[in-house]
């Protein structure tokens, strides 16, 4: 049986406007113990800012985390795929752009996100990802 994006994808993911705080964020992404969010603009996808990004785009810098928005550490430049898409697509994409989430977008607004670790969760539980990834966070 062919597995959809849907199948694996977490729905309903943590999205922020443009505007937004890097302080903000990143207490976003603590309080929902995430790694990624997702920058939306009047409901359509505009980026997707990953902790790392936080740190290597605004912090390392010494920019002001409580002036500097979201917007100037968001990756801009996303792959995103379809709810109905092909999971094995998700997977090619991910190899080919060599990036570790990709959000899901159904016309053109954001329904979801794939993690390496919800690959790896799906299709090898028992490696090392796949079993941290299943863990419990130790928040």
């Amino acid at each position: 049986m062919t597995q959809r994006v849907r199948d694996i994808m977490t729905a309903s993911p943590v999205t922020v406007g443009p505007l937004a705080s890097v302080t903000s964020v990143a207490r976003m992404m603590r309080d929902q113990n995430v790694g990624a969010v997702l920058v939306t603009e009047e409901g359509h996808l505009r980026g997707l800012v990953s902790d790392r990004d936080l740190v290597v785009r605004a912090l390392a810098d010494g920019a002001d985390p409580d002036e500097t928005t979201v917007t100037s550490a968001c990756s801009d430049d996303l792959v995103t795929v379809s709810p109905d898409e092909n999971l094995d697509l998700a997977i090619t994409l991910m190899r080919e752009h060599a990036v570790r989430r990709i959000p899901v977008v159904d016309h053109g607004h954001p329904v979801g996100i794939v993690s390496l670790g919800d690959l790896a969760i799906e299709r090898d539980p028992e490696s090392a990802l796949g079993e941290i990834s299943a863990a419990t966070p130790n928040t």
